[in-house]
């Protein structure tokens, strides 16, 4: 059974950084793309940030130059790394393999 697990969420001051982590289990995690997702409240789930197998990334214009997603395929783990924050960015944050979804992890950037 395939099962991604996030991590790394927090409540953080507006400027600051955090980094999201999304551990896979039960399938080759290497060869498939993988993603990260957000959902505000009141708003529909958007996507974040992509990256293939091999290792190309896309990013939401909204956090170009901000985000930075990579991967780690010795460790089955993708990663995001949010720095500069801002108050519009506070959501529930979803990584997604394939049909897969995480559980979520809730990103509060507030003072």
């Amino acid at each position: 059974q395939v099962q991604l697990v996030e991590s790394g969420g927090g409540l953080v001051q507006p400027g600051g950084s955090l980094r999201l982590s999304c551990a896979a289990s039960g399938r080759i995690f290497s060869i498939y793309g993988a993603g990260w997702y957000r959902q505000a409240p009141g708003k529909q789930r958007e996507l974040v940030a992509g990256i293939t197998s091999g290792g190309s990334t896309n990013y939401a214009d909204s956090v170009k130059g901000r985000f930075t997603i990579s991967r780690d395929n010795a460790k089955n783990t993708l990663y995001l790394q949010m720095n500069s924050l801002k108050p519009e960015d506070t959501a529930v944050y979803y990584c997604k393999q394939g049909f897969t979804w995480g559980q979520g992890t809730q990103v509060t950037v507030s003072s």
